[in-house]
């Protein structure tokens, strides 16, 4: 009886009503990636993380059932904060409502706030609707239908040519989504897209059916012992990830503890539109026993590659240089790289989880065969790169939680005899206090195609390293934020001639004087060698790239439906005694009137070369991703609009332009090239709801 009229209390002082669960948030996805990501020095496509930290968004982990493995996964909670929830469950039994976090140690409003939009509390039997799918699905309010369109206002030169490096389809970008989703219970969802330049074509014997792309799932969870079962498109993350490393992984970022630490988030569905890095077919995850897990999965599926036919043999030959991971089949040249190599793979893993959920161990296997054999163009860098037609991997993992520390680390071994290893800790050194340490050795023939461990380079090979990362929190209003990574590339890579090494740190001071200012100053600076040559000399030499980056932001709610976003970048960038700069300002406003929200930019930039490209995220359509490299001098502005004219029913719209100074004839190159020094853009997207 006490412990309803606390809950009651709490919830008063929420401005709810006793007994009633507050409405779980939209999330902030600009905010977010601000604060969990690192700053890109590269062009990515981060549309897969994008799509992972949205998987996490609709499906909302049960704090009354998480495990201390999925909060973890949540990279928003420390050590000691995972501990004194889990202590609090066993003292007074499952939550009422998510206003008890209030009361527990280590959990502050900020805290609380950032975990709303991923987290729930349910009674039991909350989760399974009842009938059958069909039906389960007509009544889910989680299920849509949305469909996108978007275009360059203005016309690229790959439309106009006559020749056959034409575009041959439409500049239009085509995009759909059905997705029916229940936690902890069923997800179904079909992904189709074509883009721009792409055109609509049938043709069986081509595997063309309509659009470029199409993904497709049904993805079960807890029937019986079978805890996860996948037909379709999936991808999967055990250990470290340095087998199977796909999903929500930040790396490297302003949140310098809990994002060092791959989660072991096992099988889940694969909806978006990068058409690499999933596999196609069935997987399950079946328990044994209460502590041991086994979850077999097998894929086949087409992808694209340059072929190479060598035809002055007494055997004509066929073999593989690359597989292309763009998707893009404008060209007849493209098209004709379209799904020409077979990729098979299958693989096992045996997890246990012991009693008490300290420690938690695994083993991986995963083999990949491909119908061709891949030969690489043979050059100084890349000869320890994979070439054949099989591979595997084999790889131990192990976690351990020891009061507020946590240990973890993985081992692999690919075919080629090369070896993986990467080891670190959190540990939550005081109230106010967080350290984390991660060590990584990844060999030169290390070969793995599903693999994404936590490292400088964008794969998992060649490279050695070790981070430090703090966190210091002297208060509700201050946050401090600092790591330092040093790292060596023991075999040449791209732009390095001979074995590199670099280093790089970040510091952010955040400041919140209120709940509707926050302010942050992060400062950045990192290290790298590379192979350049001396002018007027045939010599090359290997120096050191420093860039510094400087970024200050102001978040200000001047009302409840009017925020403000000010931004201030700066880079330098040294090599070899020369320097260079760039700038970018940028300003945002938000407008909520009614049932129609308004977010508009405007920003001015100067860089002085594409070293200092200035990257920055941008309000986008739901589940669309935009993080566009600022270069050059000029202005960008967008508005996008959002509307619900009714419950069943979202709209979106957005128009974005680049006004370039110093590009006065043309911008881009090649079929990109457009003709004036204007380049604008327009999106439009609705949402059904069934």
């Amino acid at each position: 009886m006490i412990r309803w009229f606390f809950i009651g209390s709490l919830c008063f002082v929420g401005h709810t009503l006793a007994g009633q669960e507050p409405k779980r948030p939209e999330i902030d996805i600009q905010n977010f990636i601000e604060t969990m990501f690192q700053v890109p020095d590269q062009d990515i496509n981060y549309e897969d993380l994008y799509e992972s930290l949205y998987q996490l968004y609709l499906d909302p982990i049960d704090l009354n059932r998480a495990t201390k493995t999925e909060l973890s996964r949540l990279y928003q909670l420390d050590l000691r904060q995972i501990n004194e929830l889990m202590n609090y469950l066993n003292r007074h039994g499952p939550m009422l409502s998510l206003y008890e976090l209030q009361v527990i140690d280590g959990f502050d409003k900020r805290t609380i706030n950032n975990i709303r939009p991923f987290v729930v509390v349910r009674s039991p039997g909350d989760y399974h609707m009842q009938g059958r799918l069909v039906q389960r699905v007509a009544k889910n309010e989680n299920t849509y239908l949305l469909l996108r369109a978007r275009r360059t206002v203005e016309n690229k030169k790959g439309y106009q040519r006559v020749d056959p490096g034409r575009y041959m389809g439409s500049p239009y970008q085509i995009y759909g989504r059905f997705l029916s989703r229940h936690s902890k219970d069923y997800s179904l969802g079909l992904t189709f897209e074509k883009d721009p330049g792409e055109k609509i074509y049938w043709n069986h014997q081509q595997h063309s059916y309509g659009f470029d792309y199409y993904s497709y799932h049904l993805f079960l969870e807890n029937k019986g012992k079978f805890k996860r079962i996948s037909l379709g498109d999936y991808q999967a993350q055990f250990g470290q990830g340095l087998i199977l490393g796909a999903g929500f992984n930040p790396g490297k970022g302003a949140e310098t503890i809990t994002t060092v630490k791959r989660g072991n988030s096992g099988i889940r569905p694969y909806s978006s539109v990068l058409e690499t890095g999933f596999m196609r077919g069935a997987a399950f995850t079946y328990a044994i026993s209460r502590q041991i897990d086994i979850s077999p999965f097998i894929s086949r599926m087409r992808q694209d590659a340059n072929t190479v036919s060598v035809t002055d043999t007494d055997e004509p030959e066929e073999y593989i240089s690359s597989i292309l991971s763009t998707g893009l089949h404008r060209t007849r040249t493209e098209w004709n790289k379209r799904k020409q190599i077979t990729e098979t793979t299958y693989g096992i893993n045996l997890t246990y989880n012991a009693p008490g959920r300290n420690f938690q161990g695994g083993l991986t296997y995963l083999a990949s065969h491909y119908s061709i054999p891949i030969q690489r163009t043979p050059t100084l860098y890349n000869q320890f790169e994979f070439n054949g037609k099989h591979n595997y991997n084999l790889g131990i993992f192990a976690n351990y939680n020891w009061h507020n520390m946590l240990l973890f680390g993985e081992a692999a071994l690919s075919r080629s005899g090369g070896q993986a290893y990467i080891a670190g800790l959190m540990s939550s050194l005081t109230p106010e206090l967080s350290l984390s340490l991660v060590y990584r050795d990844y060999a030169k023939d290390y070969h793995t195609f599903y693999g994404n461990g936590f490292g400088e380079g964008a794969r998992t090979i060649n490279e050695k390293g070790i981070y430090w990362g703090l966190k210091y929190t002297p208060s509700r209003r201050w946050l401090i934020t600092a790591y330092y990574d040093w790292f060596l590339f023991p075999w040449l890579k791209y732009r390095a001639e001979a074995p590199t090494s670099g280093y790089e740190f970040l510091t952010k001071i955040s400041y919140s004087p209120s709940r509707s200012t926050k302010l942050y100053l992060q400062y950045r600076q990192q290290s790298k060698e590379r192979t350049v040559s001396q002018e007027n000399m045939n010599v090359k030499k290997i120096v050191s790239g420093v860039k510094r980056s400087v970024a200050g932001n102001l978040d200000f709610q001047v009302h409840p439906n009017i925020g403000l976003k000010s931004r201030v970048q700066f880079s330098t960038f040294d090599q070899d005694g020369q320097q260079s700069t760039g700038v970018s300002i940028m300003q945002d406003l938000t407008i909520q009137i009614a049932k129609l929200k308004v977010s508009t930019r405007f920003a001015v930039f100067d860089t002085e070369d594409y070293e200092n490209r200035q990257y920055v995220y941008e309000k986008d359509l739901l589940y669309a991703f935009s993080i566009p490299a600022y270069t050059g001098q000029g202005t960008r502005t967008y508005i996008l609009l959002q509307y619900s004219p009714v419950r069943k029913i979202t709209l979106w719209a957005k128009y974005g332009r680049y006004l370039y100074d110093n590009q006065t004839t043309s911008i881009g190159s090649s079929n990109e090239q457009i003709i004036g020094n204007t380049q604008s853009e327009i999106k439009f997207q609705i949402r059904y709801k069934l």
